[in-house]
């Protein structure tokens, strides 16, 4: 029954947006990142990505990681500046234990640029965080 139903917050976990070096290219590019802030591993994470806008959808990326170990981060994907000028929604669904949580991330148009980045502590790295 939908009373049966127990919807948790999720906290503890962030996305990150990174401009890095690229050693085989020998170029700059920008990184998606999951953070694990919690003390627990996180299993079978499941993350849903697409750019949208009124006028424009990107095709949906699905990318899965068996195992996110507390307090760690992962690499998710290369993301292209082009998508930028789009909203950016990132869906994570994840266990923890027995339980399944779910969390919607979401950087809004043009907030992904030079200009915006911070000093992400957890991953020693400047980016635009989202939590």
């Amino acid at each position: 029954m939908r009373k049966d139903i127990e919807i948790s917050e999720v906290t503890g976990i962030e996305m990150a947006v990174v401009l890095e070096h690229n050693d085989t290219h020998n170029t700059e590019d920008w990184y998606v990142y999951l953070i694990n802030n919690k003390n627990v591993d996180l299993d079978m994470a499941i993350i849903v990505s697409q750019g949208f806008s009124e006028k424009k959808t990107t095709t949906v990326f699905r990318k899965k990681i068996d195992k996110l170990e507390a307090n760690s981060f992962v690499k998710v994907e290369m993301i292209h500046p082009d998508v930028f000028a789009l909203n950016n929604r990132f869906q994570v669904s994840f266990f923890e234990g027995t339980q399944i949580f779910e969390k919607t991330f979401l950087f809004k148009e043009n907030t992904i640029k030079e200009g915006s980045l911070r000093m992400i502590s957890s991953l020693n790295k400047r980016g635009v965080l989202v939590k």
